[in-house]
């Protein structure tokens, strides 16, 4: 290859063949780009392959692939990054900045939130007394030193014994006498209160399989509790739960506004030979406010429309279509918005190819995200008329540019840009429908942060057992869920509301909600608060 030197003098009397010869190292450095950013892609999507969570290790010739495609692509990854590569690190490094700083102002606990049985050792010196003299040495103070330990948990088993008096031998006297025996969790079943939230709480919390846990009470208490068993425990006490379980769906049903997201699930079902089958739970909420999963055995729109048949309000979700068709089936009582989070992902995925056009659009979405942090505090009133004054302006330039890329013949629609640009258009009205009224959110995050415990759950243990065990599963986890929404210790919620539940009517289970619960346990102070 000529050097720069070479190329002036021999093109330095042709203006014409210099252009010429810059365009052509210009075509071949962006060809280079291309095909550095394809490769890159490319080996991300295999190394996802092999490491990732939920994927399936490589075969021999994809393996071969992957060590082909570093070994051509290592010279030109020695070369600087593309602006927009550097331009993404910044604004990434920003963001991390941005959280450390929000991490300073938060207080920090050195101590746990509550109090702490505590346990006290006292060690006494061998010398307390004097070996010389015979008397005792005067006491002039102590070292104390803290620690944290673990009581670990036992089985235990509890004998409720009912003494049986008879009569007084006198005529006002002739029956036998029992104390009654107190409403049960489960008539006619051994299983007691703690049993059956420890049982709750370690598969639907800490996501432990059935045969995990079997394999714990065998091995740890050396007691065999079958996971048959622990299924139609947990069916049972999902039966009582179900009361709250739709009280729960009354109080969203009763607001005007939901956040609305479905994540897939593994489901063993008899009907389909061979594999897994596919079922999803639906998640719905309103942000600081309860969450809500139904179990379908589909992504189509037969589930949520008969969820959403008495709600009247906005529903705010991502691009999938079905959301945009139940909208038009109910015009008159049903509206949508949409997440600019979706929109934020598809920009980034094209920054991450190359594409230095996305990075404006970051820049702009990364403005509307300054501004909520801005107005996090504000009452919605004030919220809207904030968002109102700076938002408008930024979504029409993010409009103008997307129409002027979208009719750009070099772009290509199933480029990563292309998809990017066609989808902040065709969601563009849902998009801003969030600077309507100060309590939307300006994305769905705050549902999508509640898909992940059942998320992480279907990792531990990998399928729901039953299509028609979907359903307690929802059941489940959408206490734990609203409990945590609520500031509840889920385990304290259950066990008080399970030992409650049995003896109560359905006036009284309203009681029970987790708001309702929480508020009376509150001192009075804090409730008017």
């Amino acid at each position: 290859m000529k050097t720069p030197e070479e190329v002036l003098r021999e093109l330095a009397h042709n203006p014409a063949g210099l252009l010429e010869y810059a365009a052509q190292l210009q075509s071949q450095l962006t060809q280079t780009q291309q095909e550095l950013a394809q490769a890159q892609a490319i080996i991300a999507d295999l190394k996802r392959e092999l490491f990732g969570a939920k994927a399936d290790k490589l075969n021999e010739e994809q393996e071969e692939q992957l060590r082909q495609l570093l070994g051509e692509v290592q010279e030109q990854s020695q070369r600087p990054a593309p602006l927009s590569q550097e331009v993404l690190e910044a604004t990434l490094a920003q963001e991390r900045a941005d959280q450390r700083q929000r991490a300073k102002e938060r207080p920090r606990r050195h101590l746990p939130p509550v109090e702490l049985e505590k346990q006290q050792v006292i060690l006494e010196p061998e010398d307390k007394v004097c070996p010389t003299s015979g008397q005792e040495r005067p006491r002039i103070g102590q070292e104390v030193t803290t620690e944290y330990d673990y009581v670990p948990a036992k089985l235990i088993i509890r004998q409720i014994v009912r003494p049986k008096y008879g009569s007084c031998q006198k005529p006002c006297c002739q029956a036998v006498t029992i104390a009654p025996l107190p409403p049960r969790l489960l008539p006619q079943s051994k299983l007691g209160l703690g049993l059956a939230v420890h049982l709750l709480l370690s598969r639907f919390d800490d996501h432990l399989a059935y045969y995990t846990l079997e394999r714990i009470f065998r091995e740890r208490f050396g007691v065999v509790i079958t996971r048959q068993q622990m299924v139609q425990w947990v069916e049972k006490v999902a039966h009582l739960l179900l009361a709250i379980y739709w009280l729960i769906w009354e109080e969203l049903q009763a607001g005007d506004y939901l956040q609305i997201d479905e994540s897939p699930v593994k489901v063993l079902d008899p009907e389909v030979k061979g594999k897994a089958a596919q079922g999803y739970l639906w998640f719905y909420s309103t942000p600081g406010g309860y969450v809500f999963l139904e179990f379908h055995r589909s992504r189509g729109r037969d589930g949520p429309r008969e969820r959403l048949r008495g709600f009247r309000g906005t529903m705010q979700t991502d691009g999938y279509e079905l959301y945009d068709a139940l909208r038009k089936e109910q015009r008159s009582t049903l509206k949508r918005i949409g997440c600019v989070s979706h929109a934020r992902r598809t920009f980034y995925k094209a920054l991450l190819e190359s594409c230095s056009q996305a990075l404006w659009f970051i820049g702009q979405m990364r403005q509307l995200y300054q501004l909520e942090r801005e107005l996090k505090d504000a009452s919605p009133e004030q919220r809207r008329k904030g968002r109102l004054q700076k938002a408008p302006a930024i979504w029409l330039a993010m409009k103008r540019r997307a129409e002027v890329i979208r009719a750009d013949p070099r772009v290509l629609p199933k480029s990563t840009l292309g998809k990017a640009v066609r989808y902040l258009l065709n969601e563009y009205t849902a998009l801003v429908g969030y600077l309507r009224d100060g309590r939307f959110e300006i994305d769905s995050n705050l549902v999508e942060n509640d898909v992940r415990p059942s998320a992480v759950g279907k990792r531990r243990w990998l399928f729901i057992g039953h299509p028609d065990a979907g359903w307690r599963n929802a059941v489940i986890y959408t206490i734990i869920q609203s409990c945590r929404r609520y500031g509840i210790n889920p385990q304290e919620y259950l066990t008080d509301v399970l030992r409650r539940l049995p003896s109560m009517t359905s006036n009284q289970v309203r009681e029970l909600i987790p708001d309702q619960w929480r508020k009376a346990r509150q001192p009075h102070g804090d409730q008017a608060q």
